[in-house]
Formats: C-alpha cells, sequence, structure tokens
C-alpha cells in the first residue's frame, strides 16, 4: 500500500469512529459501485455500443476497486 492510500484508509477510519452514518453511508456506496461495475462487465457489445461503451472501457471500469469514485 502506498502513502496515499495509507492515509485514505486512516481518513475513513478516523470517519468512522467520528460520523459513523457518514461511514455506513459511504460503505453502502461502496457496495452499490461494486454492483455496478459487476453489471457493467456483464452487458453484451450490443449494449455497450449503444451507450458509447467500448468493451475495453467496461472492463477497465470493472476491474477498479469499490473505493475508487473519481470519474475518469
Amino acid at each position: 500500500m502506498d502513502q496515499s492510500q495509507t492515509y485514505s484508509a486512516n481518513a475513513h477510519v478516523r470517519e468512522a469512529v467520528l460520523h459513523p452514518r457518514r461511514f455506513w453511508a459511504r460503505l453502502l456506496r461502496w457496495q452499490e459501485l461494486a454492483r455496478q461495475r459487476a453489471q457493467l462487465a456483464e452487458l453484451d457489445d450490443h449494449l455497450l455500443r449503444d451507450m458509447g461503451i467500448t468493451r475495453a472501457d467496461a472492463r477497465l471500469e470493472a476491474t477498479r476497486p469499490f473505493w475508487d469514485e473519481s470519474a475518469t
């Protein structure tokens, strides 16, 4: 784990202690992101084309860590 990941992990632990509701909301968001990414990976090429997404883009998105919420 690099330094930025360690800092991020520490920030999440601190948030869980200081703001448990916010932390649980974040966990639910991460669960939803993981579900959406898994569903994206299952879409056929026709549906991906309809959305303007290539198979490579879908694969890349599906392999992102659940905690990575940043837009690419």
